[in-house]
């Protein structure tokens, strides 16, 4: 079952700062009128506390200012995510926790998900959490690829943005093991200036690519929507197969591994930031 974070989180925020507001404003000056008190004395700033308060009013007012910090940090600053698949590896391993910028592409309203500030827009090499199209429940993490306008390809597990291919370097060979069943290579693609790390099977391509396939192997991305791949790129559900991400369903910007724990901790992935 999926849980909607974010819906509980500002749920519980509203309740408790609902709770808290109705006391403040109507219970407790009727408390304090009750016990021939000041009613103008707002015994829940002023250090006395007020000993007739219900318990379920001490627990909102506790929370809430926590509850809001909690809500306002995930919604427009970072949210952290766990990796549960190895399609990003070598870049992202499985049990990296890491940390997503929620504003570099602009700040929205949570769970409405819809921008009020446009501030920024994926650029090619990003590393990007969104929400799947096909399920929106669920977050991927993938690499922005093409751009809106641009034409994609992928032939002899070679990446072609708008005609040209991509340029790649052979790092060095990983030899099969737990995470691949065959022998593979570890590139260096460069992509405008930036580069960064993929691991190709050396098997042959073995099944077409259901979205390149219906295009006749060319995709042009749509405005507004962006072509997204695995840096495991024979062991990767992307935009191959179910075409662009919308816009609308980005969630932000990967920067950070801060912790690492897949049955033990892997030290030195802890503080790294990501390419």
């Amino acid at each position: 079952m999926n849980f909607d974070f974010a819906a509980i989180l500002v749920l519980a925020t509203l309740t408790c700062g609902v709770i808290w507001a109705i006391d403040a404003v109507a219970l407790a000056p009727r408390r304090r009128a009750a016990r021939g008190e000041d009613t103008s004395i707002d015994e829940s700033v002023d250090g006395n506390g007020d000993k007739s308060e219900p318990i379920v009013v001490e627990y909102a007012r506790s929370f809430f200012p926590i509850l809001l910090a909690v809500l306002l940090l995930r919604s427009f600053l970072v949210e952290p995510f766990r990796i549960p698949s190895g399609s990003m590896i070598p870049t992202l391993k499985i049990g990296d926790f890491i940390l997503v910028n929620k504003f570099a592409y602009g700040l929205r309203w949570p769970v409405l998900d819809s921008k009020f500030v446009s501030i920024g827009a994926p650029e090619r090499g990003d590393v990007v959490v969104f929400r799947f199209p096909d399920d929106p429940s669920v977050d991927y993490i993938k690499r922005v690829v093409g751009l809106p306008g641009d034409t994609i390809s992928y032939r002899g597990k070679r990446l072609i943005v708008n005609g040209e291919p991509v340029p790649v370097e052979v790092e060095r060979t990983i030899s099969a093991n737990s995470t691949s069943q065959f022998d593979s290579d570890l590139k260096r693609e460069r992509v405008e200036g930036r580069d960064y790390l993929i691991r190709v099977s050396r098997i042959p391509e073995t099944h077409p690519y259901d979205c390149l396939y219906k295009h006749r192997g060319a995709y042009k991305v749509p405005e507004g929507q962006y072509f997204v791949m695995g840096d495991n790129r024979d062991n990767s559900n992307d935009s191959r197969f179910w075409c662009a991400v919308p816009e609308g369903n980005l969630v932000g910007k990967a920067f950070f591994i801060w912790m690492n724990w897949n049955g033990g901790v892997e030290w030195g992935r802890i503080g790294t930031s990501i390419q």
